[in-house]
């Protein structure tokens, strides 16, 4: 196992709520923007999606999923340049789909979403040659980028 780019802070929270109709994506980039966050993640969400995109794994496209879903789990790691979002939906038959967020998720009742802060660090995304991704890469923020 490889333990690489790691490293630690102290963290903080902060609490918003997405309205019917509103654009999953867009709402945890309006937060993070107007927030500052350069470390972020999902530490909680609950509601329910009108409609999904996930992509699932090893494809390339995404599936669009119409109708009503609940969030069962979000996660992932968001950022001012970006995120990476997994998402577990459950269908009113209680089928679960799940995979990678993409573009195109609506609420539908509500989306009550806590984002978390590392505020020592700042994420990037970097081309890794192993995954042929680009994936995360964790820094210390320097003392110009905490004032």
């Amino acid at each position: 196992m490889t333990y690489s780019n790691c490293a630690g802070s102290a963290g903080r929270f902060f609490a918003f709520r997405l309205s019917p109709g509103e654009d999953l994506l867009e709402g945890i980039r309006n937060a993070v923007r107007a927030e500052g966050v350069r470390a972020g993640f999902v530490a909680a969400a609950v509601g329910s999606l009108s409609k999904a995109c996930l992509r699932y794994a090893g494809k390339s496209d995404g599936t669009i999923l119409e109708g009503c879903f609940e969030t069962v789990s979000l996660s992932g790691t968001a950022e001012e340049e970006g995120e990476h979002l997994h998402a577990s939906l459950s269908d009113p038959e209680g089928n679960v789909f799940g995979g990678h967020v993409m573009e195109g998720c609506v609420v539908r009742t509500t989306m009550e979403i806590i984002l978390g802060e590392l505020p020592e660090l700042r994420f990037s995304r970097e081309y890794c040659p192993s995954s042929t991704y680009m994936e995360l890469a964790v820094r210390r923020r320097t003392n110009e980028e905490n004032e």
